[in-house]
């Protein structure tokens, strides 16, 4: 068990019970999947460019990701529908806690020019995203072997029923938003 989903268990739920009003403990928010995808954007249809997004992402998440296809045929982006055009990665229980926990303390701390991430990533019913513009930014890759930059999306899944319950809980769990 990680450090991260510990402190969620012993810490972080009492005081979010305590802060949305007494609620159950099992009525608190929590985290239920972080989902990882790379998209590949100009370099459709390079094989090699696919295979070396997956190997990266594999490094990051430490798990296979499943490639992604294109849903139907975009003539301007010379999209065929069913091409291979990213990778994602679903975390869940250990894994994901462990993936937020270096998030949280290694990767963010080494974006350029970082000052919190922005809170205006959440959707309505309390589920986060951001984005990175480089994956170099992740310790486990070799920049040695990396052959070229790529951006990627993190969506974080949980269970709060509005934005500000999911605030509360990232905020608890350690992100570092902004402040307004």
């Amino acid at each position: 068990m990680s450090t991260l989903q510990k402190k969620y268990r012993t810490e972080i739920v009492p005081r979010l019970s305590e802060k949305l009003g007494g609620r159950n403990v099992h009525a608190v928010p929590k985290v239920e999947k972080v989902v990882i995808s790379m998209g590949l954007g100009k370099s459709v249809g390079e094989r090699k460019r696919l295979e070396e997004a997956v190997d990266q992402l594999t490094l990051i998440s430490g798990q296979k990701p499943r490639i992604t296809r294109a849903r139907r045929a975009i003539s301007g982006f010379r999209l065929r529908e069913g091409m291979e055009i990213g990778c994602a990665v679903t975390l869940r229980s250990g894994r994901m806690y462990e993936f937020m926990e270096r998030l949280i303390h290694l990767v963010l701390p080494r974006v350029r020019d970082f000052r919190g991430v922005d809170g205006k990533g959440f959707d309505g019913n309390g589920n986060f995203s951001m984005g990175l513009s480089e994956q170099m930014v992740f310790p486990e890759l070799n920049p040695d072997k990396v052959t070229f930059v790529q951006g990627m999306n993190i969506a974080v899944v949980t269970t709060a029923r509005t934005d500000e319950e999911g605030r509360q809980l990232l905020t608890e769990l350690g992100f570092p938003f902004k402040k307004e």
